[in-house]
């Protein structure tokens, strides 16, 4: 086993609703994955830890490099506390989850190799950079404009209309959202909306997701808005983890007609980690996961 490396950046990406954390390695550039979630992910072990050591053992006897390609990094475990967990660069993992027996094989790996080069792909690492950066003033948060700037910035080079407010009319299911021809003049409205007290935070927040100013990636860029606002009126974040997909996407739904679900939920998951890089990066990809088709 190879030394353990001190990890710069923490990710969890999603195959299938399984988790599968990975950890950046600042030296060689590049990603550490998780071996033990990506057998869980292929396999769909309820027990992906025992079913790991028990292929390890076999590719140590079989002298398989892969054992020797293994380093120990600390991630996260589900009781909050980080652990020495196997990891595999992205190469390894490729040869990993050919000797593993399952049908899912190819599925995972055509996800594996191809889900960064993705536009969620591509937009989540922007939006890494985005929570990082001071491109957002103090002084814009809660506004428009500060929202346009994040879909700008996070869909940028991937949708022509990225920061743009749409002039057609859209819908998801049996929902329409705000009409184009009264857009702009309800966006003024939520603009103006106060700002001071974690309800009126929230009712801010589902005015504005009902309104769906842009053609797509809405969710995504309104969430990191949601936070600016809280971080700079509350000194607080939302913790996206601890809010499960199904119960958001329902809690959204119910919040065109009742806002108790989704500030529940919100209430729950705040945190004051606000400065927190791992918890940064976490509640980025969890935001990404709700957008994920099952």
């Amino acid at each position: 086993m190879k030394k353990e490396k001190a990890p710069v950046k923490i990710s969890v990406r999603f195959y299938n609703n399984r988790e599968v954390r990975a950890v950046w390695d600042n030296r060689k550039h590049q990603w550490w994955f998780a071996a033990a979630d990506v057998i869980g992910a292929i396999t769909e072990s309820s027990n992906p830890r025992k079913y790991w050591s028990v292929l390890k053992t076999r590719l140590k006897k079989s002298d398989s490099e892969l054992t020797t390609n293994c380093s120990q990094l600390k991630l996260t475990a589900s009781d909050g506390k980080k652990y020495a967990t196997d990891c595999f660069m992205q190469s390894d993992v490729l040869k990993l989850a050919k000797v593993i027996p399952s049908k899912n094989v190819q599925g995972f790996l055509d996800w594996f190799v191809f889900s960064e080069n993705t536009i969620d792909g591509q937009s989540r690492k922007k939006a890494y950079k985005l929570i990082e950066s001071n491109l957002v003033s103090e002084k814009d948060i809660g506004t428009v404009k500060a929202l346009q700037q994040i879909h700008a910035f996070i869909f940028g080079g991937l949708y022509s209309f990225a920061g743009k407010i749409r002039t057609k009319t859209i819908a998801k299911g049996d929902t329409i959202f705000c009409l184009a021809e009264h857009l702009q003049s309800n966006l003024q409205t939520i603009e103006k909306m106060p700002e001071t007290t974690f309800a009126e935070i929230v009712d801010k927040y589902v005015e504005m997701n009902m309104a769906h100013p842009f053609m797509e990636g809405n969710g995504r860029s309104t969430r990191i808005w949601l936070d600016l606002i809280l971080k700079k009126r509350l000194g607080k974040c939302v913790d996206w983890s601890k809010i499960g997909k199904a119960d958001y996407l329902n809690a959204m739904i119910e919040s065109h007609f009742d806002t108790a679900k989704i500030s529940d939920l919100l209430k729950q998951a705040l945190t004051d980690r606000i400065a927190d890089r791992e918890l940064i990066m976490k509640v980025i990809d969890y935001s990404y996961y709700y957008e994920q088709e099952d």
